[in-house]
């Protein structure tokens, strides 16, 4: 079956984090922590983010998804080393921490594409290949593909805190492949390739909706290109470099020839 639809993952395949989160965070902090250790940071920030997203799946029990993320970041601030500093002085600082890492994290300020992105989707569109994007986010996620200028090569967007759903329920996937396809037109499960860095969520989640799937490992440092997942077994998964590499198998699924080169308008 030709592919019709390419659905897409946000973070870590379609953009990433301007600098790495934990420096970022580091930056907010300092004025009212002090200077927190930057690996501290970094192991605090994943342990804290992991014991939330458990908890508390699709931003629930905290007052949405800004009372969920000042979990994230109390913790990561604690974890970090910021509780001999006293409770309340923590307790002060939230108040103006989260704000403004919510914001931050809301545009380009915080994140940006990787440089194959927006190339990548100008020739889906321009060979009449829809894309959609389905990750698990907060709706905060719309303002950053709006301000990034993704949004236009979108034929619908899913957000995990919009739908009281997440990857990898097979549901996500489903409404993905109703809400980009035309109306009055049927885009079957075998039709549809979704592109995302997460082994289970992404790979084995489209896999089970019955799409394609390609999980990408980009080169470069954990947490700021490459992505891995502790004692994961890549054997009989088909992975991708980049999104180029997309294209290359969409065309080749579709009787084309390779892409060589692709560069960006």
């Amino acid at each position: 079956m030709p592919i019709k639809l390419v659905t897409f993952d946000a973070l870590h395949t379609l953009l990433t984090p301007r600098r790495p989160i934990y420096v970022q965070y580091s930056e907010v902090f300092s004025p009212y922590l002090g200077v927190l250790s930057p690996e501290s940071l970094k192991c605090s920030f994943k342990a804290s983010l992991k014991e939330i997203q458990k908890d508390k799946p699709v931003y629930r029990g905290h007052a949405g998804a800004q009372g969920w993320w000042s979990e994230v970041i109390k913790r990561t601030a604690i974890g970090a080393g910021a509780h001999p500093q006293g409770m309340f002085v923590l307790k002060y600082a939230l108040h103006e921490m989260v704000p403004r890492l919510m914001k931050r994290f809301s545009s380009r300020e915080g994140y940006k594409l990787f440089d194959d992105a927006l190339p990548v989707l100008r020739q889906l569109r321009d060979t009449n290949i829809r894309a959609a994007l389905i990750s698990n986010a907060d709706a905060r996620m719309r303002l950053v593909l709006d301000d990034l200028e993704v949004s236009p090569f979108l034929r619908s967007i899913h957000l995990s805190e919009e739908l009281g759903i997440e990857k990898p329920h097979s549901e996500i996937f489903r409404m993905a492949l109703r809400d980009a396809t035309p109306q009055g037109q049927i885009t079957r499960a075998d039709e549809c390739v979704h592109v995302g860095d997460e082994l289970y969520c992404d790979y084995y989640g489209a896999r089970a909706a019955g799409m394609h799937a390609l999980l990408i490992r980009r080169h470069g440092s954990d947490g700021e290109e490459e992505h891995k997942e502790e004692g994961e077994d890549l054997r009989d998964v088909s992975t991708v470099s980049s999104l180029l590499a997309v294209l290359d198998w969409v065309k080749r699924q579709n009787g084309g020839s390779r892409v060589s080169k692709l560069t960006e308008e």
